[in-house]
């Protein structure tokens, strides 16, 4: 299908090593040159890369579907090109109106309100974390990256300290390549662990409810009747996949940008009040869930491109935060850029409903780092990217020393203690 009415585009790849090294050129050459394109790769899929046909594309949903179709693309997760061998995620892969009850029942306890309660369990973690390292004067600053799994995990009423499977089975299906080792003993080895262990927990909640995200669901109703274990799942599944990655991603991105620009550090360090309008800047240029799939349910045109239907289209949200044509001096870095129309979480009903947990995890690793440890220093020759930034972008370490410090939390074990979660 590749032809002039297809609009393609030659060997873009978002899981390429090129793409890795620099998809902030990529995308910038194809909102310039063919904003709606078509590439061959991955069985062949549109690719939108500018803000109005992503804004577009996301808000139609009749177009634009997430729902999982086995039937175009192969089977899997319907929202990763190539699809992830996971299962079914509740609410994002359904279309509304069916996906309002469940997106209703998740809203409750994500929303500001709901955030602001786990505040006591990120803080703990955080402080915790930098604890086990502060002493020394180095460390491995990726080790921030685990907080968002800890209180997750904890949030579920699962065990924290087997946070770093949870962050193997989930985060590693989309930060690693899909052809490497790493890829394969994440899909083969902890993708099923995580499943059983979950299934397991869910069916031990029935039984032994507790003041925990999973007994609140299997308390809930969703069209007057109580999901099933298989409901419940997916919507526990999505948690832990879109919990482990999104705020890592944008941490680290963001820590590795602070180093290398030491006056912007320092305004922060000196005026913690900044941190908040800095992180959304933060998230619009460090996206870090850079791009998602949808499938094309009908026959149209789209930005002057004839879709069809069963054709599969990635949505990039990092490139559209880019744009030219909606932010002055996009590529420049502005730490007090605002009003800032980023859409780093997404647009439309499937925005995603993590995201006052997500910046509340970010504002607390910003606000500890810098007053713990503020004049830590990367050794750039050293740091290691993930080596596939298609869906997040990031860095699985960041060596670091600075000035020692002392631990906060004394003797008090890590996982001491669980925290009230609804």
């Amino acid at each position: 299908m590749t032809n002039e009415r297809r609009c393609p585009v030659t060997q873009f790849d978002h899981h390429s090593s090129e793409h890795t090294r620099d998809h902030v050129a990529i995308y910038r050459k194809l909102r310039e040159e063919t904003p709606v394109a078509w590439t061959e790769t991955h069985g062949g899929f549109w690719v939108l890369s500018d803000y109005a046909s992503v804004y577009e594309a996301s808000r139609d949903d009749d177009l634009f579907s997430s729902a999982r179709h086995d039937e175009y693309g192969g089977a899997g997760l319907a929202v990763t090109i190539p699809k992830a061998p996971t299962e079914f995620h509740i609410p994002i892969e359904i279309d509304p109106p069916n996906s309002a009850p469940y997106r209703k029942l998740i809203n409750r306890v994500t929303a500001p309100k709901a955030a602001e309660k786990l505040e006591p369990m990120i803080k703990h973690y955080v402080t915790g974390i930098l604890d086990s390292v502060i002493e020394s004067g180095e460390a491995d600053l990726a080790i921030v990256a685990g907080v968002p799994a800890m209180v997750v995990i904890d949030w579920l009423g699962l065990d924290p300290a087997e946070y770093q499977v949870y962050v193997d089975a989930m985060h590693t299906l989309v930060s690693a390549a899909p052809d490497s080792d790493e890829y394969k003993h994440a899909a083969e080895v902890s993708v099923p662990w995580v499943e059983a262990t979950v299934r397991e927990h869910i069916r031990h909640r029935r039984e032994h409810p507790a003041d925990d995200i999973t007994t609140y669901f299997i308390d809930s109703e969703i069209n007057g009747e109580k999901m099933t274990d298989d409901e419940i799942y997916s919507i526990l599944e999505l948690v832990i996949s879109g919990g482990v990655g999104t705020t890592a991603s944008l941490v680290t991105q963001s820590l590795v940008w602070l180093y290398q620009h030491p006056d912007e550090r320092a305004q922060l360090i000196e005026n913690p009040s900044m941190i908040d309008v800095a992180m959304e800047e933060f998230l619009r240029v460090f996206s870090p869930t850079q791009a998602l799939g949808r499938t094309v349910m009908q026959d149209t045109e789209f930005h002057g491109c004839p879709v069809q239907k069963g054709d599969r289209a990635l949505l990039s949200w990092a490139s559209a935060n880019r744009d030219a044509e909606q932010f002055t001096d996009p590529d420049e870095v502005d730490i007090t850029r605002w009003p800032n129309r980023h859409i780093a979480f997404g647009v439309g009903v499937h925005r995603c409903a993590g995201l006052y947990i997500a910046k509340g995890l970010a504002r607390e690793i910003f606000t500890q780092v810098f007053e713990r440890m503020g004049d830590y220093v990367v050794d750039m020759d050293n740091v290691v990217t993930y080596p596939d930034q298609g869906t997040n972008a990031g860095f699985h370490s960041i060596p670091v020393t600075f000035t020692p410090g002392k631990r906060l939390l004394g003797d008090t074990p890590l996982f001491a203690e669980h925290y009230t979660k609804v």
